[in-house]
């Protein structure tokens, strides 16, 4: 059987599997079951194979080129329009089959185990920071309903609970205390992971030289730069660094049409928690950017004089992503701007 292209759709248990000659001729369907997956592919001359990026798809992936398959990975987005008819797993895996086949179709690059275990921490990360908000609310949320009403930063929330444990005369009975001290215990435990997750994010990203080396832009740390280095890894599955930034979602939507163009806001497509990384980076950079007379620091003041001050940190969101493709590219250290004469 000469199999030219492979699509697989990919699940948990069963793999729908669907293959075509080189005449573009349908010569294999079947599922496949998760135990029997890579020894069928083992027996296969080497083709190349397209999948969804999904859940275990760079696991997949990755083993699949160990056996000399050449793997593609794409957004299941750019894979629908090529669905007929009804939706199912083989008609799905026929789509990826045809969708890879596309000359202008966008890739995926495939993720190291490295890039994954750097995601993985920052997944947890994130996470145990959602927890820490929720809990902080559910505290003063409780303590509003005994007429204490609590500051909604998470520090005046840290220095408060101590004092009104400790305060007799402030109407807490002694069965809500009981309960108040094991909240201000979950909290605590949530803060102690959470800073040795940013412990390990800081030791990541001083063994990592691409790491070190984002580090250099103003406006970005540790946690954006591991974050940049786990999504994107070397940068070079973008041609230019306007396709990383448009990849972001820090570039204006189009909505054009005979000969207009018009452009919206950003497209918020992308990553949502690299784009917010790099905006609160920008934040930081704008706050104290009025001190400096740098020309960096010039062209800030100068934009935040003309618009408003989240518009010019998305910009400065824009300029740092295509400098993060320069300097993952060209393997370069960040050069700041000469200093006026």
């Amino acid at each position: 059987m000469n199999i030219k292209r492979i699509g697989i759709d990919l699940a948990k248990q069963v793999f729908q599997v669907h293959g075509v000659d080189g005449q573009e001729k349908a010569v294999l369907r079947l599922k496949l079951p998760r135990a029997k997956m890579l020894t069928y592919f083992q027996k296969l001359a080497p083709c190349l194979i397209g999948m969804e990026a999904c859940g275990s798809a760079h696991y997949w992936a990755r083993e699949l080129e160990k056996m000399g398959h050449t793997v593609k990975l794409m957004a299941p987005q750019f894979v629908k329009p090529y669905v007929k008819s009804n939706k199912n797993d083989a008609n799905d895996a026929e789509a990826i089959c045809e969708a890879v086949a596309r000359p202008t179709m966008r890739f995926v690059a495939i993720k190291t185990i490295e890039q994954q275990d750097i995601q993985a921490v920052h997944r947890i990360r994130s996470e145990l920071v959602q927890q820490r908000t929720a809990k902080g609310n559910q505290i003063r949320g409780l303590l509003s309903e005994y007429g204490l009403v609590m500051g909604q930063r998470i520090e005046v929330l840290r220095k408060a609970l101590p004092l009104l444990l400790e305060d007799a005369e402030n109407g807490l009975t002694i069965d809500f205390r009981t309960l108040l001290e094991g909240l201000q215990q979950d909290l605590i435990t949530l803060d102690e992971r959470v800073d040795e997750m940013d412990k390990k994010i800081r030791l990541l990203a001083s063994s990592n030289e691409d790491a070190k080396r984002l580090q250099q832009i103003p406006g970005i740390g540790p946690i954006t730069a591991t974050a940049l280095i786990c999504a994107i890894g070397d940068g070079k599955q973008f041609k230019r660094g306007r396709d990383l930034a448009a990849w972001l979602g820090l570039t204006p939507r189009q909505h054009s049409s005979g000969g207009k163009d018009r452009l919206l806001g950003i497209s918020k497509r992308g990553d949502a928690y690299l784009r917010t990384l790099l905006i609160h980076g920008a934040r930081s950079v704008l706050r104290v950017a009025g001190n400096k007379e740098d020309p960096r620091s010039r062209w800030i003041q100068s934009l935040c004089g003309r618009r408003n001050k989240n518009i010019a940190a998305v910009a400065l969101a824009n300029k740092n992503a295509r400098i993060v493709w320069a300097l993952l590219t060209k393997k370069t250290d960040f050069l700041p701007e000469a200093k006026p004469a």
